[in-house]
């Protein structure tokens, strides 16, 4: 059995891990068609999309879209946040108005208004631990949490010095009342299926 010489390299480099290398690993690596990728804490978590995950997922992009143009909605896609290598692809983000890409072609952490991600059983508890913490340290005005196994959503707000200071947490069927933040909308979750 022999190594792969990209592998080899990468073993013996000496500079610095960082979120750009992980990442251009992951490019080089079959990841299977179906799964997401995303980095948190250093650590590389893949994901596959099941029906009731993306069902959830389309029906917030849906609501979101009503108000919002299409280029501040936002799935799937890396963004860097604060602290040790977190490179995140949340399942939902609103980015706010007039955001602009960084240097490296990246959304900023800055300019994100709204977070949804949708509960999978082998990372829920990155989305109720480290993504929510780290979350609330880049001032996400607002996180919402959509747990298809429970038939709950959590709703985090108002982030301040590291962690959310606004919490409510009701079941699917309750409308998400976001009037007073930053997203100014309702959202409906009594169509969201459950696990």
């Amino acid at each position: 059995m022999t190594v792969p010489e990209d592998r080899i390299q990468m073993a013996e480099s000496g500079d610095a891990l960082t979120l750009d290398r992980m990442f251009e690993w992951l490019e080089k690596m079959p990841v299977p068609e179906g799964y997401r990728t995303e980095i948190v804490g250093g650590h590389i978590f893949m994901t596959p999309q099941r029906d009731t995950h993306w069902e959830i997922v389309l029906d917030i992009v849906e609501q979101l879209r009503a108000k919002y143009p299409r280029g501040r909605v936002k799935s799937d896609v890396r963004i860097d946040y604060p602290g040790h290598l977190n490179g995140f692809a949340s399942d939902v983000t609103l980015m706010a108005e007039g955001a602009e890409k960084n240097a490296k072609g990246l959304w900023r952490c800055e300019d994100v208004a709204f977070v949804a991600e949708v509960i999978s059983r082998s990372t829920a508890g990155n989305d109720y631990g480290p993504k929510k913490d780290t979350y609330a340290a880049a001032g996400v005005p607002v996180y919402l949490i959509v747990d298809p196994y429970t038939g709950e959503w959590h709703l985090h707000t108002l982030p301040k010095d590291g962690a959310y200071r606004g919490t409510a947490r009701y079941d699917f069927g309750i409308e998400v009342d976001l009037t007073g933040t930053a997203v100014g909308l309702v959202l409906g979750t009594d169509e969201f299926p459950r696990d």
